[in-house]
């Protein structure tokens, strides 16, 4: 469908939604629901977003690191690979 087809059909359904809604009761009280519920959610997230960032601004007291006993494990040490040699030179190719 082209974009002129789209256009005209969320015409149409616009002004059928603000005839039920002017004629029908029923249709402006679900509508009032509708938007009371989501300004209760957007209020819940913002609290929890304001709770979270509070929660991340707050400094975290460290706690002593205990110390293992004066026991050292060996250093590992480093194997060598060898090293690649490089490629000869080829000819030129030949016409």
């Amino acid at each position: 469908m082209s974009r002129l087809g789209w256009f005209a059909a969320g015409l149409g359904l616009g002004a059928l939604a603000v005839v039920q809604l002017r004629d029908n009761p029923k249709a402006q009280l679900a509508l009032d629901e509708a938007i009371a519920a989501a300004k209760d959610f957007s209020q819940a997230v913002a609290a929890g977003y304001q709770e979270r960032e509070a929660e991340l601004s707050t400094p975290v007291a460290k706690a002593p690191v205990a110390r293992a006993a004066a026991k050292k494990t060996p250093a590992k040490t480093a194997v060598k690979k060898p090293v690649a040699k490089p490629a000869a030179k080829r000819a030129p190719a030949k016409k």
